[in-house]
């Protein structure tokens, strides 16, 4: 069996030194084979660019995963040509920058990571459903030991999605809402699932953001400019366990460290 750490929405700067902090001690301490990051919000809370991927691959970071927030600084753009190990939504339209899977070799196994992005209260991009399974079924004559990161507004297109690829792909991870989901579970005896990961980024903020100046927004309408907050980071994370040679999760557990 081998065990995959999943990391929630990575927030600015303070998330990114949570990583560099203490991502090696529990990828030590869970024997953790391979490491996936959501960083689509690791500059400056909003948006990646080179130096802040760099900074997360630093860390021990495998994968980088991304979102709706990837485009905000252009100079990432070439980058997404140029480094496999970042991935922006696979169903965005062909031409856009980078790619949406790809599959890598560590410690003798194969490891396939997509890419999606959900379209409910989103940006109405191509299908998740049908882009998703065709790159599922092509990346399965590579290799059976598949996870997908879902970058989704709504809880129902996360669910119905898994629930149209479970049995192929390894672990199924909700992200972009920035809170963790109790609902960690092993579908149909094959594929880890949880809604929302969470984020890395402060317990006592919204959603990784100052809380006075949400609530001023909130309060007023008026246009605010968002902080990132620095106190009380947490990083929500999942380990899945899983089976190399059939692809099977044994078990998915929520950590937050």
């Amino acid at each position: 069996m081998k065990r995959l750490l999943f990391v929630g929405d990575v927030i600015g700067k303070s998330g990114r030194a949570k990583l560099h902090a203490h991502l090696h001690e529990i990828v030590q301490a869970k024997a953790v084979d391979f490491t996936i990051v959501q960083g689509e919000n690791c500059a400056g809370g909003i948006g990646i660019t080179e130096r802040t991927a760099k900074e997360l691959f630093d860390a021990g970071v495998d994968c980088i995963t991304t979102g709706n927030h990837v485009w905000k600084h252009k100079e990432i753009y070439p980058f997404l040509a140029s480094e496999a190990r970042i991935i922006r939504p696979a169903n965005y339209p062909s031409g856009v920058p980078g790619r949406g899977h790809a599959v890598f070799e560590k410690k003798g196994i194969k490891i396939a990571v997509i890419n999606l992005q959900g379209r409910v209260f989103m940006d109405h991009i191509e299908s998740p459903f049908m882009i998703g399974r065709e790159i599922v079924e092509r990346v399965r004559a590579d290799t059976l030991n598949i996870f997908v990161d879902f970058h989704a507004e709504a809880t129902s297109e996360k669910r119905a999605l898994a629930l149209y690829m479970t049995g192929l792909v390894t672990g199924f991870c909700g992200t972009h809402t920035h809170v963790p989901t109790a609902d960690e579970r092993i579908m149909d005896g094959h594929t880890a699932y949880i809604t929302d990961v969470g984020m890395v980024g402060s317990n006592n903020s919204v959603i990784g953001e100052c809380r006075e100046e949400v609530i001023e927004h909130f309060l007023t309408a008026l246009p605010q400019k968002f902080r990132v907050a620095k106190d009380a980071i947490v990083a929500n994370s999942v380990v899945i366990e899983f089976d190399e040679q059939t692809g099977a999760a044994g078990s998915i557990e929520r950590l937050a460290f």
